[in-house]
């Protein structure tokens, strides 16, 4: 279930209820009506009310929603769908899907952006800062709906987060933003730590947000840190043996497509080299990475698919403000602090939404 209390929204005001009620009155104007015009008059009525679209369904009878993803987050994707399902919104029914998944190849998205404008959707939801931005630039009239993303306003995909304005709205990730935070619980875990490394894609644009937060909080606390960027997956065996050599203690990971993609062979790398890892989604630390303290993604694309809901009935995505969730998960994964001879202090562990033994 969604707990409104775990996001942060504007207030609003009305919009459009869209429940497609017929009303209205049949007067009489000291005309008599015949008993055959009284009977059309009934049929086509009840014609009318027959064919009224549900909450559901638009005046098609079918909304096709558009998905776009710069990885392929089945989990985070089917909660959206559960969620659609409990709205009223019924695969094959009234709703059918296109989706689109880059799968970390971040270059493919423009073209996939373009393939779902040619289908004309009503919506089109996107999770990835990358993904928002390509189909932002492939259409300014069609509604679009973001899942994750961040830094929203200074790339130019909302004019604000209370007023969005445009075509786009949805959730913000703060995913820059919480790197400090990151950095903290690893000084928790590791209070002794000097040389830290960073693991980033280089080709992504909201990477370089984070890679800037977590170099100023490294450096209020005099922390060494190693910035190692990779532009393909090819790339990560080398970038953790880097680390090794330039003596890192531990490692931060940004939260990328790519780098969700490529969770399982980054955490047993991280695992192989002695590194303890944090990481900004708990899916990573189920893959064998350390810790990860972050939102959790299901309820946010849940909380996408209550927005599809209020566009379909009506709502203009220009006039629903960007969410933000309130509410973090610490999640440690105890077999890999033994395997890395790591002791988590009770303290943290006290702390923790999830332990994994």
């Amino acid at each position: 279930m969604i707990d409104e209390a775990d996001f942060v929204q504007v207030p609003r005001g009305p919009a459009c209820n869209g429940d497609g009620r017929l009303e209205g009155q049949v007067r009489s104007k000291g005309m008599v009506m015949k008993r055959r015009g009284m009977l059309r008059t009934i049929v086509g009525c009840a014609l009318v009310l027959t064919r009224a679209p549900s909450v559901a369904q638009t005046s098609q009878g079918v909304s096709l929603i558009g998905l776009l993803d710069a990885s392929d987050r089945t989990e985070w994707w089917a909660a959206f769908r559960e969620q659609l399902n409990a709205l009223g919104y019924v695969e094959s029914r009234n709703v059918r899907f296109e989706s689109r998944f880059a799968k970390g190849e971040l270059d493919l998205l423009p073209a996939m952006a373009r393939e779902l404008v040619r289908q004309k959707p009503n919506v089109i939801v996107t999770s990835g800062t990358s993904a928002a931005l390509a189909a932002k630039r492939a259409t300014s009239t069609i509604p679009i709906v973001m899942a994750t993303g961040t830094d929203q306003v200074s790339l130019g995909l909302v004019s604000s987060l209370a007023k969005p304005a445009g075509n786009v709205t949805g959730l913000s990730t703060l995913t820059s933003e919480l790197m400090a935070k990151r950095f903290e619980l690893l000084r928790d875990v590791m209070p002794n730590v000097k040389r830290l490394a960073v693991l980033w894609h280089s080709d992504n644009i909201s990477s370089m947000t984070s890679v800037r937060d977590l170099e100023a909080a490294t450096t209020r606390a005099k922390v060494l840190l190693q910035t190692v960027g990779v532009g393909t997956a090819e790339e990560l065996s080398g970038a953790f043996s880097s680390m090794t050599r330039d003596h890192a203690e531990a490692v931060i990971v940004v939260q990328t497509p790519l780098m969700f993609t490529e969770r399982r062979r980054i955490a047993e790398l991280a695992i192989n080299h002695r590194l303890p890892s944090i990481f900004g989604a708990s899916e990573y630390v189920a893959a064998g990475g350390l810790l990860s303290y972050a939102p959790s993604y299901t309820e946010i694309f849940r909380r996408a698919a209550v927005y599809v809901q209020k566009i379909l009935k009506g709502a203009k995505p220009g006039d629903l403000p960007i969410e933000q969730p309130t509410k973090y998960e610490l999640v440690i994964n105890a077999k890999t602090a033994q395997a890395l001879g790591l002791v988590i202090p009770p303290s943290v562990l006290a702390r923790a939404d999830e332990v994994i033994r």
